[in-house]
């Protein structure tokens, strides 16, 4: 009897906490303000946070976004938290696989998942393997959705002190997920994939002449014990060379941002320690692209798209509202020691459950370095394609290195449109024919 009971002690954690997931779960997953919108006393919209007032807000506003304030850097102006409701596909998918992924013995390991969010239960304190659950809720989330490009994407690194932009890059990205879809035909999966890849990035640089045609591509494997693929294409060499694994952390064509920056966290769950560290309501910034103020530094596009305006400290930050949500306090340690990360902090909302609203990255000594502000804007105030998908559409980044005083700014043109993302282009043969 003794034995019994201590092996099922030991299977209990190997699997992280038992908690089974209900259809009251899966509501509260996707609708966490079905009992009212969040509130914090003198945070209303229009309220203009700066740093003078910063203080009176602390406890709703990220530590690294903070800083910011304080230090003067920019100010924040609220706007009304709404509702960014996931595609009905993700959430039937949800509901239907619910219960079946469980948490292998080694952290990494996924079990019987399926389709949809594989833990929409809220997170518990006890148990010890809630952040890995919610960082499998984030690989397995809607982020692009099936298949998506942002085309055009701006990139400019600029001198926080002097206010001058350094280099713009123009960019094409295309996100695929070869594995677990729910929307986009083919559905639940691309075939023939030999390799068992579970989703790839390809990026394509388009200016300035020096940079044009240098590519990035980058597979990850359904078995994230696998190390991923990444590999690059430089147009003056005319060849396709492999990444070691040490390059993804290396400054990104020298901005500011590292190829596991992308999205937020583009790693494995392997290669961190989760912790998750509590549920707090905090702003963060989205909004509705079509009731901003938009860019007038910039020719729209064809179509009539204009990008998200920037200014603040070295014109550094995205000028958009930001809104009080429900996010989970997520923090990822690397397991490598000679990684250049001590720890990143992230702010998951808990609707979207994407990791890139606005998290900090701390260098090996543990002091802070980069703060990553991703906007995101809702999909039925954005380009016509994207009404009804059901994703955040990230619309500006910023990713502000506070130690050298440097920022790397971004503008995306994001589309939802399938036809962008053929699976052949994310294949290392595609990349030798991009000339």
């Amino acid at each position: 009897m003794k034995k019994t009971l201590i092996a099922a002690t030991v299977a209990l954690l190997a699997t992280g906490f038992a908690q089974a997931s209900t259809e009251a779960d899966v509501e509260n997953t996707f609708n966490p303000y079905k009992g009212g919108f969040p509130k914090v006393n003198g945070l209303n919209p229009g309220t203009v946070i700066n740093k003078a007032n910063a203080d009176q807000f602390k406890d709703a506003i990220p530590a690294g976004v903070f800083k910011l304030l304080k230090d003067g850097m920019f100010e924040i102006k609220v706007g009304p938290t709404t509702q960014f409701e996931l595609s009905k596909a993700y959430i039937d998918a949800t509901r239907k696989n619910l219960g079946k992924a469980k948490l292998g013995a080694k952290n990494g390991d996924l079990e019987g998942y399926v389709a949809g969010r594989p833990f929409p239960e809220e997170p518990d304190a006890k148990d010890p393997r809630a952040g890995e659950k919610l960082a499998w809720n984030y690989k397995y989330g809607v982020n692009w959705g099936d298949g998506a490009a942002i085309s055009p994407f701006y990139w400019k690194y600029r001198n926080m002190q002097s206010g001058q932009v350094e280099k713009t890059i123009k960019f094409n990205f295309h996100f695929l997920n070869f594995k677990h879809r729910v929307k986009d035909a083919p559905v639940p999966e691309v075939t023939p994939n030999p390799s068992e890849l579970f989703r790839a990035i390809y990026v394509k640089a388009l200016d300035p002449q020096d940079l044009k045609n240098t590519q990035l591509l980058i597979q990850r494997y359904e078995d994230d014990q696998k190390l991923d693929d990444a590999y690059l294409y430089l147009g003056f060499q005319r060849r396709v060379r492999r990444l070691a694994t040490g390059q993804t952390t290396d400054a990104f064509l020298g901005s500011d941002l590292m190829i596991e920056d992308f999205e937020g966290y583009n790693g494995r769950i392997s290669d961190m320690k989760w912790t998750y560290k509590g549920t707090k309501n905090v702003i963060l910034p989205m909004w509705n692209h079509n009731e901003l103020k938009l860019a007038t530094d910039m020719p729209a596009e064809a179509d009539g798209y204009k990008y998200v305006d920037f200014g603040g400290q070295g014109g550094c930050f995205h000028n958009a509202t930001w809104q009080l949500r429900k996010v989970y306090v997520l923090e990822a340690a690397p397991v490598n020691a000679n990684h250049p990360v001590s720890k990143r902090v992230f702010y998951m909302d808990a609707q979207l459950g994407n990791l890139n609203g606005a998290n900090e990255i701390y260098d090996r000594k543990g002091e802070l370095w980069k703060v990553f502000m991703v906007g995101k804007s809702h999909p039925d105030s954005h380009l016509p394609i994207n009404k009804g998908s059901g994703i955040g559409i990230d619309d500006a980044f910023s990713m502000v290195d506070v130690q050298s005083k440097h920022c790397t700014t971004g503008q995306f043109k994001g589309q939802v449109d399938p036809k962008l993302n053929p699976p052949s282009m994310f294949q290392v043969q595609y990349m030798r024919g991009g000339d």
